[in-house]
Parts: structure tokens; C-alpha cells; sequence
């Protein structure tokens, strides 16, 4: 992609940006994670439970994996949403620093570009190159739900649909709103997202597993949560 197409996708939003250049201490590639290196994301975790006062370590992992799903869905969806291209994001070229938040937390090796965007290519690009991996080394790291991390796969990829089709919208690119939702729709069609929630006008989203949020100090419920109010927390 031209240093034009990137700029214009990272003008959607922080977790739009991709940065190209060369890895190095201490980013580090996401296919380390994947193969069992997880002291990166730990510490990523350790990170969040502390900003966050989790309760519970299973709540602070939720909302890391929750922010790294999204930052992994939006630099696919944007290139692909708005000017047809798939960067190759393959794990052992996106590199990532969790000390960092976006848009500093990625970097991209430089290297090629597919121009046919299919839903197929997306899943291949980021379910099943990242976030099933991901999944597997969070729950390493934290015994988490794998429907929950399921659901906050979806939640991503529905936050990251609804962001794109409200800027096309104000960007008088109703061509690429439409883009975006056809796009979504594919995606959540697929074995490994569907029965996670509902997709409902707007765009909107409501999913059928909670993040776990709400037992931060403060969290409350997020927009797309299953529930109608906060649990009550368990008797001591």
C-alpha cells in the first residue's frame, strides 16, 4: 500500500494506523507469542490489571486480548474497506510492543499487498492467523473462556465494522459505508464467529458473553454486552 492509503486509513482512528518498519527490541513478532513466548503478553496483562484494579486476572486478560483482537481487525478491515487491499499481516512480520498503546504498538516488516479482498482472505489474514492462536496463548497465560474470547473476537470485528461505516458516512463515501457492512456480514457468517451475537441495525452488535469489564472499579457495561445491568458479584 502507498504511504497515501495508509494515511488515509489511520485517519479513521488509532487502531486504524499500521506502521511499516523493521522490528527490534522490544517489539517483538506475534509469532513468538503464538509458539509459547508469552512473558510479552503477561506482562501486557499485568499491565492492564494494574491501570484497570481487576479483581481478577481472568478480567484483565479479557480486556487485553480485547484490545489486541480489535487493533488486529481494524488494520485488515480498514485497507480492505476503503481501497481494496490486504496487507500481508502474517505473525512473523507484525511485530508489537504491549507497553505501547496504538497507534505505537505495531509495526509491520515491509512486504507485499494482496488487491483481491475476499471475506475468505480476511479470515484466513486474522482469525486463523492471529486470533486463534491468540486465544490459545491467553489461556496459557490466564484460564479464560473460550467463548468469551470468542464473543470478544466478534465484538472487535463489530467495533471495527461500525467505525468504519460511520467515517465513510462523514467522509462522503457512502460506497465504502456500504463496503464495510457487506464485509461484516461475510465475516460473521463464518463457522468460527457465528451464534456469537447479533448483528443488528446501525450497525450495531449485541453479544452473547461479557468481557468481564464490569468487575473493574468503575467498569460498568460496555455497548454490545449481554446484559442488561451488572451482575451482582458473588457472595464472599
Amino acid at each position: 500500500m502507498s504511504p497515501e492509503e495508509l494515511a488515509e486509513v489511520s485517519s479513521v482512528g488509532g487502531f486504524f494506523a499500521l506502521r511499516v518498519g523493521h522490528g527490534g527490541a522490544p517489539y517483538v513478532p506475534l509469532a513468538s507469542l503464538y509458539a509459547g513466548e508469552t512473558e510479552p503478553l503477561t506482562a501486557r496483562v499485568d499491565m492492564v490489571a494494574a491501570r484497570l484494579r481487576a479483581p481478577e486476572r481472568r478480567a484483565a486478560a479479557s480486556i487485553a486480548h480485547l484490545g489486541l483482537s480489535a487493533r488486529l481487525w481494524s488494520i485488515a478491515l480498514g485497507p480492505a474497506v476503503l481501497h481494496g487491499a490486504v496487507a500481508d499481516l502474517a505473525p512473523e512480520r507484525l511485530h508489537w510492543d504491549g507497553a505501547r498503546t496504538s497507534p505505537d504498538d505495531l509495526l509491520l516488516a515491509p512486504g507485499g499487498t494482496s488487491r483481491e479482498v475476499t471475506a475468505d482472505l480476511l479470515l484466513s489474514a486474522v482469525l486463523d492467523a492471529h486470533l486463534l492462536p491468540l486465544a490459545e496463548a491467553i489461556r496459557r497465560d490466564t484460564p479464560v473462556s473460550a467463548g468469551l474470547l470468542r464473543g470478544n473476537a466478534a465484538s472487535a470485528l463489530a467495533g471495527a465494522v461500525r467505525e468504519l461505516h460511520g467515517w465513510a458516512r462523514k467522509s462522503g463515501r457512502p460506497e465504502a459505508a456500504e463496503r464495510a457492512l457487506a464485509l461484516g456480514g461475510e465475516l460473521f457468517a463464518h463457522p468460527g464467529l457465528a451464534g456469537t451475537g447479533t448483528l443488528l441495525p446501525g450497525p450495531a452488535f449485541r453479544r452473547r458473553s461479557c468481557c468481564l469489564y464490569y468487575r473493574c472499579p468503575g467498569g460498568g457495561l460496555c455497548g454490545d454486552c449481554v446484559f442488561e445491568r451488572p451482575p451482582r458479584p458473588p457472595a464472599p
